[in-house]
């Protein structure tokens, strides 16, 4: 498979199948025996199968439910490994419910394309899919059909690839319902076919042509083609939308390198009866409701257009299909014709048809009275008919009501009675509208066959209805399934011949079966000609008989065929008329009514007469073989004569409908048997066109009758399931593991192998080259097999797994009964023990060995208790840092988490965003299709400049052919020049003879300068002449150089402006992007600042919460902490105490002791001291007891403190958690809102940047229009200048024919340059006018563009604003607020200077909503100026009428804007009203912070106090604890305590005086608080009566003022339909001239043509011209060329003379040197010579030697050079000849082309002389009438732009009035705010008076606790003074121990008791302390009312605050 996607598209294509590799599923299969059961809801349901009982089977549904079911009707499951199989003939179970149960799986999974074979079937998915996009265009391009998913492109692709490698034709065939999708498909198929094979992806001009295409106009003809047949054939129906009502086969052609080059389309079985009538819920054809709702003006009054519900053949009026707007399609397909070349007249003449089809259904016939003859009482529709078809209305009445018919050799005229001309009528319309459908179809597959392109090869679409089988079957259903069976028989065929194939290629025997003559006795039953003769052949034959009825034709055909196998008659016979055919699909009933006149399609022969003869020629075309109709004369005709032999017609007879379709049938088959097809079957899955719902029944019903199952039931018949060998293999090897041997072995060996172990029977089976061939069902058995051979491998291995768990639990038990064993022992061992003596003595003894060694265990366990603190410590440090870390990590996580929660509400805002933007985009998509409206109507322009530059580009491409002309000359010339140089090679060989020949070259040489002079006298000769002709050309050439320079010019401006423009439009778009960008971002602002406004306000009460639960916190740790202390201190007393307890138990043991020894000592002693010591011993016993029972209670005393203390201590480490975690939530929360509070100034910033980037811009573009401006006059003058030279070019051409009549012999070819150079001037003329309309137009829509853009800039510019100065204001306020609570904690003693800043913070916010309200004033009144400027720059656009439809649109617009303005408005004021509440929250909150800081200072304090007297306790107490002995100090400290407790008790007294007259001035402040609000209220309401009287008289003044401008508007409205109509008038007027104007240009276009061709003629002889003049030019520079060589050469020959004069000279003196020193050698050889002069003499002749070879080198190079320039000379005379020869050739000619040229100039002149003298009278008319209408024209301009403007200047005052009421509304809407913020005020006052009185309540609350506590307090001093006094009187009985140690205890109970009510008086005095403390520092100030409104609420401020210190 190939690579999927990256988008979404790959699960609608690849899918999933997870389900196929889990082993579940498998085991499920196997294990239930899952089959298939009949089901009537869903076709079939899965069961398994639990007895089988003879031919019945018991099998259970899912649902648990048992049935019986007969084992036929029972069909096998596939295994899971098949499900959602791509290809459905890969199933080993081929069967009705497995393909069913395949297809649904596949559908539910987004699947919609599945292979069953040949066959694609495509289910409709009633949704858009992305699988047929570019990307996936590309994904099947050259994939082969298994290495991707079915899809229609692969089917395609296959096609495509197939035609081009094996060069065979190919078709696709697209059957189904209507509504299955047929037409998409195909559509889809031409999309990718057009894309793959476009003409214009590979080629590139190199093969262009003069005819050629232009780059993709055919790919685009061929998609445009589609929307005018789908007008003109398609229709709504109950099942389709848009349902196709005729069949078509689309035949492709593309030539041998597979590029589109045409098409041609044909169609079959229109249903024309549609346009006549239709059922409920339909529509008759697209085109009627389109052309009645779309067209417009001109169109609609041309065409004679009525509203829908005036047409009777359209009898549900307009049924609106939803996604069709039938206007815009009108335009669409009006669009699609243009492409297609369809002229005007043409598209009119269409249109005209359509409507006359409408306008017969109107047409009315009634009874004549006493007769049955038919009247036409109404004529006007009938008039419309015959206007619209150009015929006479009266013949055509006569046609219709008494048509003439020949009986015989008469004429008669017979009446007709209302059915037969209601028949009449209705015939006409269809014919009419078939012949219409047929000429669209002829004139389309005339533009698209392009087959001169040389077309190869061809792919054709058969797009057509499937099998159809209805309640009421009629003729049109025989031919669809007749053409069905044709279908199915090809398919049956192509599918066996490709199993052939198969199997041959595989080396499988297989006898050939072709399953097509199966259905051949179905179509021989339809088509046979005879013997016997078929149903067609016998309903022809019907045809002819003069009495034949539909109930004869039955009859016929049941006598005849009662025997065929395939023929049948119904059981119930409900009509006489109806007969039964037995289909592959089925058997249909068909009913024969109306096939008679259906089959024949008879039509009124006079109405067609008098329609061959109208005077429209598009009607005449349509009805040219009126002699091939079934008229009325051929019907009688009919009746006379009698039955033809057989069903062929003879030539010249009518042909039946019948037989045309067998015909048009029979080629369609012949065409299809000549290609390769591929077969796409359509589906539809429900009848309610819902998305993801399947019917079973449909879609089997569709199966049948669409072939899929026809082709699964052949499937059968051979070996569907084929598996390559190595999958075989790999799945199947666990059933014959032991048939294959170890090692590599063949795949095909291996399979062979595993087959014979299988033992399968060979003929379920056959081996190929490279896979394995099965029949259905093998490979399920085989699964089934595998199945098993698994279960016994994993049994296997479970037991092996369960036998290693087995032993291993014995081991454990074994391993437990042997530690059984020893604990027993052990047992047994210790009862023998235990009553020995000796060991109990052993255990008893051995603890007390442990005695001696006391003290070093206690040394020991100090040492281990120091070490267990230390190691406390250390603990303790690690728990700090991992509690430290623990919260580090916890504030990191709430940081996470708080960033997560951010990102989500960011998500949620970005959803939101999105919601918005694709609202807004939808407002631009509307805006941007008028922007594409009006750019194709430039496209539409541009094609036609395109056309004039194509013009000019064919002229270039022959200039360009004369070039290469030239260049192969120039070639010619080349391949001369290289035989020339061979030739100076020779020469070069003969140069060596012509050494002594140097003196004879030099005379030659002064010859060849002489002839030279002589040719260069002549040459400047033959130039003079020349120049003359050379003055001429340079003229044409400089002319044509002007214009196509100033061409370019304009080319250039044309391409800059479109550029300008395209900027300007991307730069808008850009604009409004922003604007939305924005718009969004101010409304994401908005409420991101509410929200975090609200976030603020709830950040603020948890702070106080928190706060508040800290200072409650920090009191319990006091609390907490001085308890702690106190059962310290107290935990130490007892320790101390207990430590004396142990000394005296130790002193009273010692004394026991010494007692007893004296008791022992003294037995003898008295009674008395007996008693004595009897009594002792019991208060022995006594104290025992009692420290005991001491002991005890300090034991469980100490534990409770210790478990009290350790709780204590729990829950403040608790709540100091909390508190540290809500402490790091609240700093997180600041810093976040810090953050934010940066990012929006950080926005705000950068918004203030995008406004000055867009004032830039805005300044750029003023700029640019301005330079658009100056151009569009720079252009104007150009255009002007350009006329002038126009007319010197005119001049010019006169001068020039003149001077042509002087130039004889080439006059024909320069007539033909002057023609083209005229045509071009012409053009160039024709361009120039064109491109300035266009900049026209440009300008005009750069203007408005520009205006759009400005509006929106001041738009944004506006908001902008407001928004900066609404977040400056909550950037301030949050400043403010930041700055008012740092100083709250720094100034929290002084409350006069917070009170102050309260005040200042409060004026400042004010000042600040004052601000705010001037800036939104502001902003209404740049509103207001917008609005004018907006208005003022209309008027200026009012100038063109073109512009009308854009002036509405952009009306359009501002009504949309303004309702977002008044929505922003309304959102700035609810913004104002929630900053106002947020103010009044945050002032209270204020209030609430400044009152909790107080209590936190006043608790404060008292903590402190209560500190303070704490520890003095705590030192009396350990005073007391400390000094047992001295009771003195006691009482005298007890004295101490009770006098400041009685200091307290007056001291509350005095507090609760003071609190009392607190009290009285709180109701004394509450009383005249009250009293000011009721006058304030009274004030306020006042003020509030007098503005609503103000503002009705306001109201009532405005309403006046619209009633006056509304009948302005109306008498204005009255003036325009009056001008209207003389404009139209004028109209009619100026296309009269325009008619006139086009005659007068035809004559002139003749006489221009002539002109032409004389000029081309002219251009032939210049161009000669121009061939001679290049010719001489090259011989003039070849002549100069050889100068050169000559005189180069001679400087050569000089300097080699003067170098061998030198060489000479050296070799002479060298050789007269050798000579005397040989003179002198042999002078001296008889002398004895020096060894040293012999050496210098040898060393001079060596170097004399050497300079004699390089002379003799020298010579030698010499001679060479002289040889060369020899034979160039020799060179250059042989081409000087021939130059010669050729300017004389040239001369020669030059004289015969003036002469030529002499004799065109005068023909010329007089064919000029005659043009000019015919048209400038006329003319000149023209242009005079012309004028008069530019000036009516320019007068009503005037008079539209006054009225324009007086109705702009009527709109200003009418907005100025609405201005006006709307800034009323603000100012009554906010006085009312002011009331409700007053009457909010007032609220809190009486709650704050509330709040007052309760804590008045509560003072006397705590009065009342004080006094019981006091109460208690002087009781508890009682109590102490009866103890001391008690405490005393012990103290004087004496110093008894006994009494001592009681006094002890007393003392310790008496001071708990002592503590106990000291801490109640504490508690009391803390109390006192925060009822009347603050209370005695704080006193309200009131001050009356004696200013404005604002002065009094900031009083009524200061004395809220006053009155909330009590809280």
């Amino acid at each position: 498979m190939s690579k999927k996607p990256d988008d979404d598209s790959g699960k609608f294509l690849f899918g999933d199948n997870d389900f196929k590799s889990s082993g579940v599923g498998q085991a499920d299969w196997s294990a239930k025996k899952l089959v298939w059961i009949p089901s009537d809801k869903d076709g079939f349901e899965s069961a398994s199968i639990k007895e089988e009982k003879g031919n019945e089977v018991v099998v259970e549904l899912d649902n648990g439910q048992k049935m019986t079911i007969n084992k036929d009707s029972i069909q096998k499951m596939n295994p899971p490994k098949f499900s959602k199989a791509e290809d459905m003939a890969a199933l080993t179970y081929l069967n009705e419910a497995s393909v069913l149960h395949n297809l649904k799986e596949r559908y539910f999974s987004g699947l919609i394309y599945t292979y069953s074979g040949l066959f694609c079937v495509v289910v409709n998915p009633y949704k858009m899919l992305p699988i047929y996009s570019e990307k996936i265009i590309e994904l099947y391009k050259g994939k082969k059909r298994h290495e991707v998913p079915p899809h229609i492109y692969s089917i395609t692709d296959n096609a495509y690839r197939n035609m081009m490698q094996e060069r065979d034709d190919q078709s696709i065939l697209c059957t189904g319902e209507s509504g299955a999708g047929k037409t998409e498909n195909t559509k889809k198929v031409i999309q990718y076919l057009a894309m793959v094979a476009s003409s214009h992806k590979g080629k590139k001009d190199s093969d262009s042509s003069a005819g050629a295409l232009v780059k993709g106009e055919l790919e685009k003809q061929l998609l445009q083609a589609n929307p005018i047949l789908e007008a003109f054939g398609n229709a709504k129906t109950i099942k389709n939308d848009n349902s196709s009502r005729f069949g078509k086969f689309i035949r492709l052609n593309f030539d041998v390198t597979g590029f589109l080059v045409g098409a041609t389309i044909d169609t079959y079985l229109l249903e024309k009866s549609r346009c006549v009538r239709q059922a409920k819920s339909e529509r008759s054809f697209h085109i009627f409701y389109f052309m009645v709702a779309g067209a417009k003006d001109k169109f609609r009054d041309d065409l004679l257009i009525e509203s829908f519900s005036n047409y009777r053949y359209l009898n549900a009026g307009h049924v609106q299909v939803p996604g069709i707007e039938d206007d815009e399609l009108f335009v669409e397909t009006l669009e699609a014709m243009a492409v297609l070349g369809f002229n005007e007249d043409e598209r009119l003449g269409m249109l005209k048809v359509v409507s006359t089809v409408l306008h017969l259904g109107n047409v009315e016939f009634k009874k004549e009275k006493n007769q049955e003859q038919a009247t036409m009482p109404d004529t006007t529709a009938a008039q419309k008919v015959c206007h619209l078809q150009g015929i006479n209305v009266t013949d055509f009445s006569r046609a219709i009501l008494t048509p003439k018919i020949k009986v015989g050799r008469e004429v008669v005229q017979k009446a007709q009675t209302k059915e037969q001309a209601d028949f009449a009528i209705e015939a006409l319309a269809k014919a009419m509208y078939d012949r219409l459908f047929k000429w669209i179809l002829a004139r389309v597959n005339k533009t698209l066959d392009k087959t001169k392109r040389a077309g190869s090869s061809f792919i054709g679409i058969l797009d057509i209805a499937g099998f159809e089988i209805f309640e009421d079957n009629s003729f049109e259903q025989l031919c669809i399934n007749y053409t069905n069976e044709k279908l199915q028989q090809l398919f049956n065929h192509t599918m066996f011949v490709l199993e052939q194939e198969e199997y041959k290629r595989e080396g499988i025997e297989w006898n050939f079966i072709d399953f097509g003559l199966d259905l051949q006795p179905c179509i021989e039953l339809i088509e046979r000609p005879n013997n016997p003769p078929g149903i067609l052949a016998l309903l022809d034959e019907e045809c002819w008989f003069p009495k034949a009825t539909d109930t004869s034709f039955v009859d016929k055909v049941m006598n005849t065929h009662s025997s065929h196998c395939k023929f049948s008659k119904p059981k119930q016979l409900k009509e006489k008329t109806v007969f039964s055919v037995l289909h592959y699909a089925g058997k249909v009933d068909y009913n024969a009514a109306a096939w008679l006149t259906k089959n024949m399609d008879p039509l009124n022969d006079n109405v067609t007469a008098l329609l061959n003869n109208s005077s429209s020629a598009f009607i005449q075309d349509l009805w040219k073989d009126t002699d091939r109709v079934v008229g009325l004369e051929q019907m009688t005709k009919m009746s006379e004569s009698s039955m033809p032999s057989s069903g062929k017609s003879k030539k010249g007879m009518f042909r039946t409908v019948g037989q045309l379709y067998k015909e048009s049938l029979g080629k369609l088959m012949t065409t299809l048997h000549n290609t390769t097809p591929n077969f796409v079957r359509c589906i539809i899955p429900n009848h309610e066109k819902r998305a993801g719902k399947m019917d079973a029944g449909l879609v089997l019903e569709q199966l049948r009758c669409n072939g899929v199952l026809e082709g699964i039931r052949i499937c059968r018949q051979g070996f569907p399931n084929r598996v390559v060998f190595h999958e075989f293999r790999q799945r199947y090897e666990i059933l014959a593991s032991s048939a294959i041997p170890k090692g590599f072995m063949d795949g095909k060996q291996a399979c062979t192998l595993m087959i014979k172990h299988l033992d399968l029977d060979p003929n379920l089976y056959r081996i190929g080259q490279s896979k394995m061939f099965f029949r259905t069902g093998v490979l399920a058995q085989l699964e089934e097999e595998r199945d098993l051979k698994l279960t016994v491998v994993i049994i296997a291995f479970q037991a092996q797994a369960r036998g290693f768990l087995a032993r291993k639990a014995f081991s454990k038990r074994q391993q437990q009964l042997t530690a059984m064993k020893v604990i027993q022992r052990n047992c047994a061992v210790y009862l023998k023990l235990r009553n020995w003596q000796w060991w109990r003595l052993f255990t008893k003894v051995k603890p007390l060995l442990q005695v001696t060694r006391q003290d070093e265990e206690m040394t020991q366990k100090e040492e281990e208790l120091q070490k267990a603190k230390e190691v406390a410590q250390k603990s303790e440090t690690q728990l700090k840092e991992i509690t430290q870390k623990h919260d580090k990590l916890l504030e990191e996580k709430s940081q996470l988490q708080e960033k997560l929660q951010a990102e989500t509400e960011m998500c949620a805002e970005a959803e939101e965003m999105r919601v918005r933007l694709e609202a807004k985009k939808q407002e631009l998509e509307e805006v941007l299709q008028d922007m594409e409206a009006r750019l194709e109507e430039e496209e539409e322009r541009s094609i036609s400049l395109q056309q004039d530059k194509k013009n000019m580009e064919q002229q270039l491409q022959d200039v360009e052919k004369r070039l290469a002309e030239e260049e192969d000359a120039k070639q010619k010339l080349q391949l001369e020049k290289v035989s020339a140089d061979g030739k100076i090679k020779k020469l070069e060989d003969d140069i060596h003879v012509m050494e002594d020949q140097n003196s004879k070259l030099l005379k030659e040489k002064q010859m060849m300068e002489e002839r030279l002079a002589d040719i260069s006298s002549n040459l400047t000769e033959e130039e003079e002449k020349s120049k003359n002709l050379t003055k001429l050309k340079n003229k044409h050439e400089s002319m044509i150089s002007d214009l196509e320079v100033r061409l370019k010019k304009e080319e250039k401006a044309r391409q800059d402006l479109e550029k300008a423009k395209h900027k300007l439009l991307v730069e808008y778009n850009d604009l409004q992007e922003q604007l939305a960008d924005l718009q969004a971002q101010i409304a994401d602002l908005r409420a991101q600042l509410a929200s975090k406004e609200e976030e603020l306000q709830g950040v603020v009460a948890r702070l106080e919460a928190e706060s508040t639960q800290k200072t409650n916190a920090l009191k319990k740790i006091r609390e907490m902490e001085g308890l702690i202390s106190e059962l310290q201190d107290d935990l130490e007393s007892e320790r101390s105490n207990r430590e004396k307890v142990e000394k005296a138990k130790r002193d009273l043991g010692e004394e026991l002791e010494a007692l007893r020894t004296e008791l022992e000592d003294s037995l003898d002693t008295t009674a008395a001291q007996q008693e004595l010591r009897a009594k002792r011993e019991q208060e022995v016993a006594m104290l025992k007891k009692a420290m005991e029972e001491e002991g005890r209670h300090h034991d469980a005393q100490v534990q409770d403190m210790k478990q009290k203390h350790s709780q204590a201590v729990e829950a403040l480490s608790e709540q100091l958690e909390q508190t540290k975690r809500v402490k790091a939530n609240l700093e997180k929360a600041k810093q976040a809102l810090e953050k934010e509070s940066a990012d929006l100034s950080l926005e705000l910033h950068s918004l203030a940047n995008a406004k000055q980037d867009v004032e830039h811009r805005k300044k750029k573009a003023e700029s640019q229009l301005s330079d658009l401006q100056a151009r569009f006059s720079d252009t104007e003058r150009q255009k002007a200048e350009l006329g002038d030279r126009v007319s010197k070019l005119t001049l010019e051409l006169d001068n020039t024919t003149a001077l042509l009549n002087e130039t004889e012999g080439k006059n024909i070819k320069l007539g033909k340059d002057v023609s083209s150079l005229a045509s071009q001037l012409q053009d160039a003329q024709e361009m120039l006018a064109e491109e300035t309309r266009q900049k026209l137009n440009v300008s005009t829509r750069l203007r408005q563009t520009e205006d759009d853009r400005n509006g929106l800039l001041e738009q944004l510019e506006e908001e902008t604003e407001a928004k900066r100065n609404v977040e400056r204001q909550v950037s301030s306020l949050n400043m403010q607020l930041s700055d008012a609570r740092k100083k709250l904690d720094e100034v929290c003693s002084n409350l006069e200077f917070m009170e102050e800043s309260k005040k200042r913070l409060q004026r400042d916010l004010e000042a600040a909503s004052h601000e705010y309200e001037e800036k939104e004033a502001a902003y209404d009144k740049l509103d207001k100026s917008k609005n004018r400027l907006q208005q003022d720059l209309e008027d200026l656009l009012m100038d063109l009428d073109n512009q009308r439809q854009q002036v509405s649109n952009m009306e359009k617009k501002q009504r949309k804007f303004d309702q977002l303005l008044a929505e922003e408005k309304n959102i700035s004021c609810k913004n104002a009203e929630e900053r106002d509440r947020a103010e009044a929250e945050a002032r209270e909150k204020e209030t609430k912070a400044l009152m909790l800081a107080r209590n936190l200072e006043e608790t404060q304090t008292s903590l402190r106090e209560l500190e303070r007297v704490n520890k003095g306790l705590k030192a009396e107490m350990e005073d007391l604890v400390s000094s047992k002995d001295d009771v003195g100090k006691y009482v005298h400290e007890l004295e101490k305590a009770k006098r400041t407790l009685e200091g307290h008790v007056d001291e509350m007294r005095t507090h609760m005086e003071e609190m009392e007259d607190e009290l009285q001035s709180a109701e004394d402040a509450k009383l005249r608080l009250e009293v000011n609000m009721q006058a304030l209220r009274n004030q306020f309401e006042r003020d509030l009566q007098g503005r609503d009287e103000l503002e009705e008289e306001k109201k009532r003044q405005l309403v006046k003022q619209v009633r006056e401008l509304e009948a302005e508007l109306e008498d204005e409205r009255k003036q325009r339909t009056s001008l209207a109509a003389t404009r139209k008038k004028l109209e009619g007027d100026i296309k009269d001239v325009e008619d006139q104007l086009d005659s007068s240009c035809r004559g002139r276009e003749e006489a221009v043509k002539q002109l032409r061709k004389l000029q081309g003629q002219v251009k032939d002889i210049q161009r000669e011209l121009e061939d001679a003049r290049v010719a001489q030019k090259e011989t003039l520079n070849n002549a100069r060329d050889t100068e050169r060589r000559a005189k180069a050469m001679e400087t050569d020959f000089m300097q080699l003379q003067e170098e061998l004069a030198a060489t000479e000279r050296a070799r002479k003196q060298a050789e007269s040197e050798r000579d005397e020193l040989a003179d002198e050698l042999a002078n001296n050889s008889g002398r004895s010579l020096n060894s040293e002069d012999k050496r210098r003499l040898d060393a001079k002749i060596a170097h004399l030697e050497e300079e004699l070879e390089e002379e003799q080198g020298n010579m030698e190079s010499l001679n060479d050079k002289l040889r060369r320039s020899m034979l160039q000379v020799d060179q250059l005379t042989t081409e000087l000849q021939a130059e010669r020869s050729i300017s004389q050739r040239n001369e020669n000619a030059r004289l015969q082309m003036e002469r030529q040229n002499k004799d065109l100039r005068s023909k010329l002149q007089e064919v000029e002389v005659q043009v000019r003298s015919k048209f400038k009278g006329s003319i000149s008319a023209m242009e005079a009438k012309l004028q008069q209408m530019e000036e009516q024209l320019d007068q009503e301009s005037r008079e539209k732009q006054a009225l324009a403007k007086a109705l702009r200047q009527k709109d200003k005052k009418l907005k100025d009035l609405t201005v006006q009421m709307e800034d009323d509304h603000k100012q009554a809407e906010q006085y009312k705010d002011q009331a409700e913020k007053s009457s909010a005020r007032l609220k809190q006052l009486k709650r704050q008076v509330e709040e007052s009185e309760e804590e008045s309540q509560r003072a006397t609350a705590a009065r009342r606790k004080l006094q019981r506590e006091l109460d208690e307090a002087t009781e508890a001093n009682d109590m102490l003074t009866r103890e001391v006094s008690s405490l005393k009187s012990k103290l004087r009985r004496g110093n008894d121990p006994s009494a001592s140690f009681s006094s002890g205890v007393r003392r310790i109970s008496g001071g708990g008791s002592f503590l106990a009510s000291r801490r109640g008086l504490m508690e009391n005095s803390e109390v006192a302390r925060e009822v009347g403390g603050p209370a005695r520092s704080r006193s309200p100030s009131l001050s009356p009312i004696s200013e404005p409104l604002e002065e009094e609420e900031e009083e009524l401020r200061g004395e809220l605050n006053g009155t909330a210190d009590y809280d």
